[in-house]
């Protein structure tokens, strides 16, 4: 079997070799794997960890199954789950760090994988092993971030940031559950695109680095009903000076990393709820893939060329989400 295993570095994030794979055992599974996706996620973890196969989000056919496996049959098609042993529930601290291509924990850049049989989902004939690919993480955590605790109600504003793979997820969403979106770029071209599936209305933040202002001058001074900031620190004082008061802020996003200064007095003083969110159960995958989205797909490599596709997700120019071709 090949697989790629992470090298700790960027030069190359990651080197194709081969390995064996063990049977599945008692409720298990074993896929193989057809696509996978990338995540900035996946950038973090090349950085830091090292000798495991790298990639949460995969989809592909079940090729054996382990005893007692009910439900899920060899051929069929699925999208396997971040957190393949998080079906439903509550997150927990053992959920969390049983996420596939973390650290020690083996993800989908590889031939074949074994998994829980409750971890995966079945996709539809319609839906191509790439597009299935993109949901898991970006697909997942965007359903999270507006339908979990106080969901997005139709009519309302929501203010999306960028153009990556959890922000479309989110404008389709957003505009499929009947609400208005304001989304932000730093290219024309991009914003042209979001246009195309139904961003109401678009801000390039280069241009207009006071972005919060003509996201407050778009809503009559009012700001927007909802948020979702994937970006972190650099973003979230503006984010909640963009935000009305007693809306809410979906925050998962460390593009900027983790630390630095924050507006908490507009959090008190607007009585805004910020939520951080972290991906999502099984569930919610399955919700998401009855959803019937187009996922949008801007490139797809070939599995020879993997690290193609990490240094394009480093360098930030894609819209929508990067993709890995791994089996026929």
């Amino acid at each position: 079997m090949r697989r790629y295993i992470l090298t700790g570095t960027d030069t190359p994030f990651a080197n194709l070799g081969t390995g064996g794979i063990r049977a599945p055992g008692k409720g298990e599974i074993t896929v193989d794997v057809k696509a996978a996706s990338l995540n900035y996620r996946d950038l973090l973890v090349a950085k830091n960890v090292s000798g495991s196969v790298p990639l949460s989000d995969g989809a592909g056919v079940v090729s054996a199954i382990g005893e007692g496996v009910n439900g899920v049959g060899v051929g069929d098609r699925v999208v396997i789950g971040f957190m393949p042993g998080w079906t439903e529930g509550a997150i927990t601290e053992a959920r969390k760090n049983a996420s596939l291509g973390g650290n020690g924990v083996d993800g989908v850049l590889a031939e074949r994988i074994v998994v829980p049989a409750t971890g995966v989902v079945k996709i539809p004939d319609t839906m191509s092993f790439e597009e299935a690919a993109t949901l898991p993480c970006a697909g997942v955590t965007a359903w999270s971030a507006l339908f979990e605790r106080r969901p997005l109600e139709p009519g309302e504003t929501v203010l999306l940031l960028g153009t990556g793979g959890v922000s479309i997820f989110a404008l389709q969403l957003a505009k499929k559950a009947g609400a208005r979106v304001i989304i932000t770029s730093s290219s024309d071209a991009k914003l042209e695109r979001a246009r195309s599936l139904g961003a109401d209305e678009t801000v390039n933040y280069r241009q207009t680095p006071d972005w919060e202002k003509e996201v407050l001058r778009l809503t009559d001074g009012v700001g927007a009903d909802f948020a979702v900031d994937v970006a972190g620190p650099a973003t979230l004082s503006k984010t909640l000076a963009a935000t009305r008061f007693d809306g809410r802020i979906s925050l998962m996003g460390v593009l900027t990393g983790f630390d630095g200064p924050i507006n908490t007095a507009a959090i008190l003083e607007r009585r805004i709820t910020l939520q951080g969110i972290y991906v999502g159960p099984v569930a919610t995958l399955a919700k998401l893939v009855k959803a019937n989205l187009k996922p949008q797909v801007d490139k797809v490599f070939d599995f020879e060329d993997a690290n193609s596709a990490y240094a394009d997700l480093r360098d930030a120019g894609h819209f929508g989400k990067l993709v890995v071709k791994v089996g026929s």
